[in-house]
């Protein structure tokens, strides 16, 4: 009898040989611990993510709010559920549509090829500190309005709000304090008072204007900053992390990349399924339903898989293969459904322009390992600290 929890070792050190078991043996899979349901395939993800009859946000969608209840349940866009959600999504939705990401390609790259020029000529360099978490954060400031002198404490911020403590399952002390710090924050740069005549030119404006306006009660608008914080600036580093390692694995797939560039979105893709950072996301049962013959119950939690829906061979032919030719219709790194995450053009572009500049400018490079660091917590892994090597520019 397979036995899953989150927060075993064996789930946050080499969670793939245990989601390949749960996919056979239990993919609808109860966690008596925590009255929770494990969903490992990627149809059974999918066809869940559209099902707002039987499933809710609104108690939260991660392990803090449904597990360990580390965090009150709060009221932000992810944390709700149609209409409300369309409504309120819908008042931001334009500023992280293709037409807008677009517009601001260039200054994105610039921030790349700065980042770059600060280590080129060392001959090494960390991929997440030097590089993708200084664009993430930056691009973040750019596409959602946080002013760029903050750029570096937000980094810090976040970091603490995910921070895990050894000892103790679930949100640490430190976590907690920093998403108080966070609200904190967002609550004075996101002040009422502040909204300002004309069109809103992002998405904290817009926020603002409609505390302003009475649409949105005024505490909630530091609220729904947060959770696009920490979208914007937490876990792509790891993934663009990740893609620098598997390539680095591969170096005849890295060789072809840096032989026809037009190749980086198919295997950003590829990279982005192959080893996801954010291992799942959850709903409750608001209403009791069955699946695979399981009745679920009003009140118990629901986990939405990702990382082992990517690799179901149900959806893709030999999964745990990596191959940037692959040609992937559906991949869930980005989730589906009613919250699909709602930078994910920002997140692709930012990707593909990381991978571009990297391999332009150093297409051979070694990955030092020894020396790299991983951030593992139940339900998002990475690397916080990746080295590489190379032969430094003459």
């Amino acid at each position: 009898m397979i036995d899953y929890d989150p927060f075993s070792d064996e789930a946050q050190q080499n969670p793939f040989p245990i989601y390949r078991r749960l996919r056979e043996e239990s993919p609808v899979h109860y966690i008596e611990r925590w009255d929770s349901w494990a969903l490992s395939r990627f149809d059974d993800i999918w066809r869940a993510s559209s099902d707002s009859e039987h499933l809710t946000a609104t108690r939260g969608t991660s392990s803090p709010f449904l597990l360990t209840k580390a965090m009150d349940a709060y009221r932000n866009l992810g944390h709700m559920d149609p209409p409300t959600h369309t409504e309120l999504r819908g008042l931001i939705a334009p500023y992280f549509m293709p037409r807008r990401v677009r517009s601001l390609k260039e200054q994105i790259r610039g921030f790349v090829t700065e980042c770059i020029d600060s280590f080129i000529d060392r001959g090494e360099g960390d991929v997440v500190g030097e590089l993708a978490q200084i664009v993430a954060v930056r691009m973040g400031c750019l596409a959602i309005g946080f002013p760029e002198e903050d750029a570096e404490y937000l980094v810090d911020l976040v970091k603490r709000f995910m921070s895990r403590q050894e000892g103790v399952q679930g949100m640490s002390e430190v976590g907690v304090e920093a998403f108080e710090e966070m609200r904190s924050y967002l609550d004075r740069i996101s002040d009422p008072r502040r909204a300002r005549v004309g069109e809103p030119e992002n998405p904290i404006e817009v926020f603002v204007r409609a505390a302003a306006d009475g649409r949105i009660p005024a505490e909630e608008v530091g609220q729904h900053l947060a959770l696009l914080l920490i979208g914007s600036t937490e876990t792509f580093p790891k993934a663009f992390a990740n893609a620098v390692l598997y390539l680095a694995q591969h170096p005849d797939q890295r060789a072809a990349l840096v032989a026809d560039p037009r190749k980086i979105p198919r295997a950003l893709r590829e990279c982005l399924r192959y080893g996801m950072p954010t291992q799942f996301l959850m709903r409750s049962v608001s209403n009791p339903f069955e699946i695979h013959g399981h009745k679920l119950s009003p009140g118990q939690s629901v986990m939405f898989m990702y990382a082992s829906a990517n690799r179901d061979e149900r959806e893709f032919d030999d999964p745990d293969r990596f191959d940037i030719e692959r040609i992937s219709p559906r991949i869930l790194t980005f989730g589906h459904g009613t919250h699909r995450c709602i930078g994910a053009n920002f997140a692709e572009l930012e990707g593909e322009l990381l991978l571009e500049e990297l391999l332009g400018r150093i297409p051979e490079y070694e990955v030092d390992l020894a020396n790299s660091r991983r951030h593992v917590t139940e339900f998002i892994q990475g690397f916080e600290h990746l080295p590489i090597r190379f032969t430094a520019r003459a």
